[in-house]
């Protein structure tokens, strides 16, 4: 078959989009994410738009933005102010370095760190968004195909 019309070289349709992870996986990753925030837990992103995103999906703790400032700075401010820590950077290059840094920046500081819930998230949703900023309408657009409007 010609992959110029659609089908991809095993002859699959590649216009329909198979999604790549369990979707219940990631609103059960949602759930912890808005529960450790509920609980205490301070979360690092890059910037505003990560910020709003996160409000949007329920977050209601503390966010920091990590954009413009040293990770030193970011890392030593977050352990001295909250007992736990989510690093959740984008899941590109510069988030990559970003998390490694304050990871780095805060061993040693008595916080816990979580880093895990990022890797999980980049493990589940990386195919489909890049970024912190495009999980809230990722999120969305997944439940509206899940459960369409006039869903019992």
């Amino acid at each position: 078959m010609s992959r110029g019309c659609g089908h991809d070289s095993r002859g699959r349709n590649s216009r329909t989009r198979k999604v790549s992870f369990d979707p219940e996986s990631l609103e059960d990753l949602i759930k912890t994410l808005v529960e450790a925030s509920h609980d205490g837990a301070a979360i690092i992103v890059e910037g505003i738009r990560d910020e709003r995103s996160l409000r949007d999906l329920g977050v209601e703790g503390p966010i920091i933005r990590a954009s413009r400032r040293p990770a030193l700075e970011v890392a030593e401010n977050a352990a001295r102010a909250y007992g736990k820590i989510v690093i959740l950077t984008d899941w590109d290059r510069t988030g990559d370095e970003l998390a490694k840094k304050l990871k780095q920046h805060l061993r040693g500081t008595g916080a816990r760190v979580d880093l895990d819930t990022r890797d999980r998230l980049k493990r589940m949703v990386r195919r489909e968004i890049k970024d912190v900023e495009s999980l809230s309408r990722f999120v969305e657009r997944m439940r509206v195909e899940r459960y369409p409007p006039g869903w019992p």
